[in-house]
């Protein structure tokens, strides 16, 4: 059919913005055409080869955040109503008396000796920096606690990377490498994918690397437990129980070392322990034998799967949110880098760790500050679920004002006890584009831009690659983007601030950063391995362009560690002292185990050499963990503090009487990306229904059919459902998809049910007490027709 818009005078677009989707980290360029200021069409870039023009049902909903009647488009303060309660009542107030209220109320808690009480908690919707602007006001407040989305997202995958090879980042890149004109995921001939559903999380780059396995005939084994858009596409689809991976991976490391299926010249040359991962294997017995009475996975399946892998080269692991949000995350992280190491998997194209959603790049650093600020002391345990436990117990001491970029009454596993301490916290700013749950424990609620509305580096692919976005439309009422936002509470605690010279804040938040292309060139000039990431390079690139990438004239690294002069280079731009080191760690060689790091992990409770244990709520009484009630500094994250732990702790079936079943938290389907999307129109339209996946047999036992209403009920709480029979699941798993909440109004248009969050279900007591990643992969349940 001809396109009729062609020649239409309402329809031709009288100009065009180059944009980025902000919905997952396949980094899409938008095509933004305008007509009179007002959106006609979203494309996608066909010159990027990555992207092929392509754009998944997500992009288009950037323009439902822009016209939404539902967005904050005004501070606001709290006037009446008990915190939480829907029918809390806001008025509008001006930016200036907003953060001068924010201002006042944190500057006395400083006065008082209470800076570390308070915290601010980002998320990944930000423009890149804001963390950076955060950690700079928290620095001057002397306060340790400007945490992170990483323990909600994926810190676990950059903590073991960094650990083991220097660089805690997705190792290989999409598309060509610009210096030596081949291609690099593309060429794997091997593709395992554990826990990560790319075709709904990372639709577009996913299709990128199917397009190259028709090229190069590569294999494709996705693990999960669950039967997935992607595993669609897999020669082959392992279910194993959920947080087991650890045990399969083990199981694949044994019979690659003990049947001498390694790369023997690549270990001998750049591999530093491995004799001792040798032993260690065999005297645990960590055999495809135990692991299939682990995981549930047969053990021929297990040694196929390794030798598969070790003798496919180049061969590439993917992982993200399902080896993410496990309690093992660390540790099984680890081990999976140490199987790409063993097999030369590492440093090559069309191989590596690519463990996604790492926030790129590790900083973006500013200029020295020229005051001295005040020790910070140390910061609480990492993760965001450890807010609730300071608020309500104090321990390891008490939270007194809270702000948040992101939902934590949507996101903090144990939702009703975040919901009781937030109802108890002495002061709360919510930052956001609606009023959702978390609102309505505010005290003062700050309207922030949707990301068609203002310019600057906003999301990024896993491979290190950033786009610059230009702004395309107006500003929706009276907001302000997250960098502004920090740059003027800056400001508001110097105009506030009775002990200190105002100049301690303004002299350290220059007002020129407020325009984003100002920030972005301090930044470029200050960051180690950035000099060549100009916003004039940026803007004129069709593709985006990969960190590090030290000088205007170099082309961005794609595969970390790669044996080439353009790798050196940007290795040493980030630090003088990696002259001519391949990996970055102390030793210059991937470090499975060392004294120093075994001195460095044993006070945690962890070791170099991996120690398998599991979630207690997995059905079979396997190894566990158990945490001891005291502090000590984290060896991965030493800025803060960690409980050690105790490994190998034997597990017990007990909670499985009552609650007979394993489920597990995930993403609803394509349409969404974390909650915002339960905003748009489309997104409710399409996927509105909480749908519970559940296996038919085990449906039939419990007496629920297709299109039942159910409830699924842990020992924390329960939620409900629509049940959706479906072969494509373990018999003893449910999965239940997270991101709904109860504040979403959306969905009223189609008479869809205001959901409990998923997070009800899961325990905030466990969790990877090195990365502080959230146990979201396991929660012992029953499910009800209700």
């Amino acid at each position: 059919m001809p396109d009729f818009s062609e020649g239409s005078a309402a329809l031709t677009p009288d100009k065009v913005v180059h944009s980025a989707c902000q919905f997952c980290n396949s980094n899409c360029r938008l095509e933004v055409s305008l007509k009179l200021g007002r959106v006609l069409e979203v494309r996608g870039e066909h010159k990027d080869p990555v992207q092929d023009g392509n754009l998944c049902v997500k992009a288009p909903m950037m323009t439902e955040l822009v016209y939404n009647p539902l967005r904050l488009t005004t501070p606001l303060r709290r006037v009446s109503g008990r915190k939480g309660d829907p029918d809390s009542r806001f008025e509008p107030i001006s930016w200036d008396d907003a953060l001068d209220v924010i201002a006042r109320r944190w500057l006395a808690l400083r006065d008082a000796g209470e800076a570390r009480a308070i915290a601010n908690r980002t998320t990944g919707r930000l423009p890149r920096g804001t963390g950076s602007l955060v950690g700079r006001v928290f620095s001057l407040l002397g306060s340790p606690n400007d945490t992170d989305v990483g323990p909600v997202c994926n810190d676990a995958g950059g903590n073991a990377l960094a650990t083991t090879f220097g660089l805690g980042n997705f190792t290989n890149g999409y598309g060509v490498d610009g210096a030596t004109g081949k291609e690099d995921l593309g060429a794997a001939k091997f593709f395992l994918f554990l826990g990560t559903n790319q075709g709904e999380t990372h639709p577009v780059t996913f299709a990128h690397l199917l397009r190259g396995r028709k090229r190069t005939g590569a294999k494709l084994v996705v693990v999960d437990p669950r039967h997935t858009p992607t595993s669609v596409h897999a020669d082959q689809w392992i279910a194993p129980k959920p947080h087991t991976d650890f045990a399969l991976v083990l199981g694949m490391l044994h019979h690659i070392v003990t049947k001498d299926l390694y790369d023997k010249a690549f270990v001998a040359r750049w591999v530093l322990g491995f004799e001792d991962l040798r032993k260690h294997l065999e005297a645990e017995a960590y055999t495809p034998d135990w692991a299939a009475g682990v995981t549930g996975v047969p053990a021929a399946t297990i040694r196929r799967l390794a030798v598969d892998y070790a003798t496919a080269r180049p061969a590439a692991i993917f992982c993200n949110a399902g080896i993410s949000h496990q309690l093992g995350a660390f540790d099984t992280y680890r081990t999976l880098t140490m199987l790409a190491a063993i097999t030369g998997n590492i440093g090559v194209p069309g191989g590596g760790c690519n463990f996604m959603h790492n926030t790129w790049p590790g900083g973006l650093d500013l200029p020295a500050l020229k005051v001295t600020p005040p020790e910070r002391g140390p910061a609480l345990p990492v993760g965001p679920d450890a807010f609730a436990e300071s608020i309500l117990n104090g321990k390891p001491y008490r939270l007194k004002a809270v702000m948040t970029e992101g939902n934590p009454l949507i996101s903090s596993a144990n939702t009703g006890k975040v919901r009781e301490a937030f109802a108890k916290l002495d002061f709360y700013v919510y930052t956001g584009l609606f009023m959702e749950e978390a609102a309505y424990y505010a005290d003062i609620i700050l309207p922030v831009c949707s990301g068609l509305e203002f310019e600057g580096v906003y999301m990024r692919r896993d491979d290190r690659a950033i786009r610059w976005q230009d702004a395309a439309v107006e500003r929706v009422g009276d907001s302000w983007s997250d960098t502004e936002i920090w740059i003027g509470l800056a400001h508001a605690l110097g105009r506030n601030d009775r002990r200190r010279p105002s100049s301690y804040w303004t002299d350290a938040f220059p007002l020129e950063w407020k325009s984003y292309p100002k920030l972005w060139d301090t930044f470029v000039a200050n960051t180690p391995g950035m000099g060549g990431m100009t916003r004039e390079r940026l803007r004129a690139r069709t593709e985006p362009l990969r960190w590090p990438c030290p000088t205007t004239d170099h082309p961005g690294v794609s595969t970390l560690y790669l044996d080439h002069p353009s790798w050196y280079k940007a290795a040493e731009a980030l630090d003088p002292a990696n002259r001519g080191k391949r990996f970055l760690t102390p030793s210059g060689k991937i470090e499975i185990t060392t004294p120093d790091l075994e001195r460095r992990l044993a006070p945690s409770g962890h070791h170099a050499l991996p120690t398998f244990y599991t979630h207690p709520e997995v059905t079979g009484a396997h190894p566990t963990i158990a945490y001891e009630d005291r502090y000590i500094s984290n060896p991965i994250n030493p800025q803060a503090l960690t409980q050690p732990v105790r490994l190998g702790v034997p597990g017990s079936s007990a909670v499985h009487r009552r609650f007979p079943l394993m489920g597990m938290t995930g993403r609803p389907s394509v349409v969404h990306f974390a909650s915002v999307t339960h905003w748009t129109p489309t997104g409710e339209r399409l996927n509105g229904v909480r749908l519970v996946q559940i296996h038919p047999s085990t449906a039939q036992k419990l007496g629920i059919a297709q299109g039942d209403t159910v409830v699924v009920e842990s020992p924390r709480g329960a939620v409900t459902g629509t049940a959706l029979l479906d072969a494509g699941i373990r018999t003893d798993t449910i999965y239940l998809p997270n991101t709904f909440g109860p504040a979403q109004r959306v969905g009223d248009l189609y008479d869809d049910p205001r959901y409990e969050p998923a997070n009800m279900l899961v325990d905030d007591g466990l969790y990877d007490n090195l990365s502080g990643q959230q146990a979201y992969k396991c929660f012992a349940c029953s499910v009800r027709k209700k």
